[in-house]
């Protein structure tokens, strides 16, 4: 496989430090590392530090990007004689709940998908939740807010709250039905070419479960105990652009290097 990453976009040639150590590792191991002027990406172009080999397929492990940047990244490499193993759909399938929830909605909370301007007093009334998980396709509201809404108003309180600190509501809104869920408990999974890793070796069947509903290159799984110990599923997450969480960054790219891309 071939991997980008970021640069440093004070430090043109260095790899972006959020990522520096995991483009290390990569190294050592022989793959493949490409860098990303992030400079010129903020500028809509695209400059990458090595070519592309034409043999093995190219991920991104970089920061969030929505449709339209994936599909241009996606369309750089090419024009520079790579190939993404995960295509614009792939990505959008993984990266937003509408992509995956259908799939797997017997594993996950109730969830509602909607728009911005929603009569959220009515669909309230109708819904008669306790309590509202206030999402828009792919994140939640970071700030200590945090992001569980009582009532229509506390909804559109978040919403606005996450337009201002991430800039847009990306794709629409989703409610999900707050369920009790066991203090750290979450664990992330990868699943890269068909194969599940996990960061202590132990795949729960749930998680096998889970992944046979799935069915893109690349992709994280995050589970939780909920309040009598069973595995609930969190989210599906595109594995490029997924952070490490309890892996170490040794573990991850040992991973990447074992899943026969």
């Amino acid at each position: 496989m071939q991997i980008i990453y970021p640069d440093d976009y004070s430090n043109t040639g260095k790899p972006d430090e959020a990522f520096e150590q995991e483009y290390r590792c990569a190294q050592m191991l022989n793959i493949h590392c490409l860098l990303l002027s992030s400079e010129d990406m903020a500028l809509g172009k695209y400059k990458f530090s090595h070519p592309f080999k034409s043999d093995s397929p190219v991920i991104w492990r970089g920061w969030m990007l929505n449709k339209d940047e994936y599909q241009q990244l996606y369309h750089a490499v090419n024009t520079h004689g790579g190939q993404m193993l995960e295509t614009p759909e792939d990505y959008i399938r993984n990266h937003h709940i509408t992509g995956w929830y259908e799939n797997c909605k017997a594993f996950t909370p109730k969830t509602v998908i909607t728009t911005i301007d929603t009569d959220f007093e009515s669909l309230t009334n109708q819904l008669q939740w306790p309590a509202y998980f206030v999402k828009d396709y792919v994140k939640s509201l970071t700030t200590t807010r945090g992001s569980i809404a009582k009532n229509a108003d506390e909804i559109r309180e978040i919403l606005k709250l996450i337009a201002q600190f991430r800039g847009n509501i990306e794709g629409g809104v989703s409610l999900r039905y707050v369920e009790e869920f066991i203090n750290d408990s979450e664990r992330r999974y990868f699943v890269l070419n068909k194969k599940i890793f996990s960061a202590d070796d132990e795949i729960p069947e749930f998680v096998k479960t889970v992944a046979q509903h799935i069915n893109t290159p690349f992709y994280s799984i995050d589970v939780v105990k909920n309040a009598v110990g069973e595995l609930r599923l969190v989210e599906i997450g595109d594995g490029q652009v997924s952070d490490i969480k309890e892996w170490s960054v040794e573990k991850l790219v040992k991973a990447f290097f074992l899943s026969g891309i």
